[in-house]
């Protein structure tokens, strides 16, 4: 349940800080006090729409934030705990900036607006001013029949099937409609895979064969220049060892004296010679090593010349024909297996056909049980509620098409008077009636829900005297349960409360600000004396007052 709301420069309200309990917890205040920013401050705690008119004027951002008590919520603390956030208590907190942006957080951790939403749902119930409203629309009906049958597993399975089995036709005709398209296709690509087959390019082939090519390419020339050099080093005609033989010998010829003086330049030229025939050797060396190979040759520059011609067919890169191969390849094997495809996928679409029609019967057989007990329930509140001669019926409808919702649709009619056949609530109903008749169905879901928190915003809206103290003992019992707040403006229905939450307004040097305050005893005979009797407060009023209190706080029989 919810046990604190606190609310900084929301709205009216500067500081606020509220302690709930369980039980019944009356709201109320002056026509225009403030009563909708509790609920609006919640509301958005909860995940609903945020803007900068939220901020208080002058301020830069409001800050809110929620607390719940959820060790009696599993749905809640199991949601908790598949997002690995701490499940003891539940904190949720919204920010929202005077340029309208919205930050959000649950138990310190970021969320998103979404979360707060989804785990809200699992945390409180609020029925609205305009909930009666939302009777009349006939979606509403499906869903408290379905709430009350406490089948929404069932429901979801029988959704998600739906959706799955209208995924699988959807992707069944487009397959049979692009039949001729992926024939054509399949072909083509058959015979470009073929292509590359043939190719069969291995991984890293195009490098080695470049080399390759660049090697017996050159070879012819590698051994010319070699050869070459070589008769440069030991050639009998002009060779440099001929020469440098020669240059010796007329050296040693000189006279001893002058070859002594030469003889350095004598050492150098007999290491050169020796320089030079090791050269010449490993010349000749390289070039009886030099293979020549024209057909290896004409081959490589072949199947180059294929490589790229491929390359430049597909439009790619020479080195990406091997990616482009497997990918081909898979798109081949996808393609071939379309006609299995298209099979299997007819199977699938049958059988999840009868998957939901086998659930939507089961769904459709609860709802009917459901709907004779919901009926009973609401005709039983509607009598407590003054109302004991209308008569509420639930109407199955079968659909002509099959729907996410299942196979029949559900409305709610009324029939106010004796003699009268039931219509549609939105044909028949008064205001008043309407109003009485919507908190009876709302009386009936809420006690079915899972849900113990509950906030009614102005349900009692069209009712009063008698029938007002009974809607107030309904919510007393409704709040006995687990815990229900209500905003009135009914003394009937405030005195039935076990708690009592002012809210009034006031001015500060022309500033408007909203207060509220858990009243005690005295301030609660005040508060009921005011809502019974106006600003000027009589002994009689005051006594009233303390009458109804006093009477509606004894246990009921």
């Amino acid at each position: 349940m919810l046990t604190e709301l606190a609310i900084r420069d929301f709205a009216i309200v500067d500081h606020l800080e509220l302690e709930l309990a369980g039980g019944m917890t009356a709201i109320t205040g002056e026509t225009g006090a403030g009563k909708s920013i509790l609920l609006g401050a919640l509301g958005l705690c909860l995940g609903e729409r945020a803007d900068a008119g939220s901020v208080r004027h002058g301020c830069d951002r409001t800050d809110l934030s929620a607390r719940f008590d959820i060790a009696a919520l599993p749905e809640a603390r199991a949601w908790l705990e598949a997002r690995e956030l701490p499940e003891d208590d539940c904190l949720l907190r919204r920010v929202v900036s005077a340029n309208g942006r919205s930050k959000a957080w649950i138990n310190g951790q970021p969320a998103t607006v979404a979360d707060l939403k989804a785990l809200g749902e699992r945390l409180i119930e609020i029925h609205g001013q305009h909930a009666h409203q939302a009777l009349l629309r006939e979606e509403t009906h499906l869903r408290l029949l379905d709430d009350f049958a406490d089948h929404r597993v069932a429901v979801g399975e029988m959704t998600a099937t739906f959706r799955a089995w209208q995924a699988a036709r959807r992707r069944l005709k487009r397959l049979a409609e692009d039949g001729d398209e992926l024939a054509a296709r399949r072909q083509l690509v058959r015979y470009q895979v073929e292509e590359l087959d043939q190719l069969a390019l291995a991984d890293g082939e195009l490098k080695k064969l470049e080399e390759e090519q660049e090697e017996l390419a050159h070879a012819e020339e590698r051994l010319r220049e070699a050869q070459l050099a070589a008769d440069c080093c030991d050639s009998d005609e002009g060779g440099a060892m001929t020469l440098l033989t020669q240059a010796i010998h007329h050296l040693s010829a000189l006279p001893g004296s002058d070859r002594g003086r030469l003889s350095e330049a004598l050492s150098m030229l007999g290491e050169a010679r020796i320089q030079v025939e090791e050269a010449a050797r490993e010349l000749h060396y390289f070039a009886e090593g030099t293979e020549l190979d024209p057909e290896r040759l004409a081959w490589a520059e072949q199947r180059l010349s294929e490589v790229h011609r491929l390359a430049r067919k597909h439009h790619v890169m020479p080195e990406e024909l091997t990616e482009l191969h497997q990918r081909l390849q898979g798109e081949l094997e996808r393609l071939e297996g379309g006609d299995e495809d298209l099979e299997a996928l007819a199977v699938e679409v049958d059988t999840l056909r009868e998957q939901w029609r086998g659930q939507a019967r089961q769904v459709g057989e609860a709802r009917r049980q459901a709907a004779t007990r919901f009926g009973k329930a609401v005709q039983e509140q509607l009598a407590f509620l003054a109302m004991g001669k209308a008569r509420f019926e639930i109407d199955i409808l079968e659909r002509d098409t099959p729907a996410a919702e299942g196979m029949e649709g559900v409305r709610f009619l009324i029939s106010a008077n004796p003699g009268q056949p039931a219509r549609p609530l939105a044909k028949v109903a008064s205001g008043g009636e309407l109003s009485r008749i919507s908190l009876a169905i709302q009386v009936v879901a809420a006690r079915h829900s899972t849900i113990p928190s509950l906030v009614f915003d102005e349900v009692d809206v069209g009712v009063s005297g008698a029938t007002a103290e009974i809607v107030g003992q309904l919510l007393r019992r409704l709040g006995e349960q687990g815990q229900v707040m209500t905003v009135t403006h009914l003394p009937q229905v405030a005195a039935q409360a076990h708690q009592h939450l002012h809210i009034e307004k006031h001015a500060e040097q022309e500033i408007t600000l909203t207060r509220m305050a858990l009243l005690d005893e005295a301030g609660r005979v005040s508060e009921l004396a005011r809502m019974l009797g106006g600003v000027n407060l009589s002994e009689r009023t005051l006594a009233h007052a303390r009458e109804m209190l006093d009477a509606s706080q004894r246990p009921h029989h």
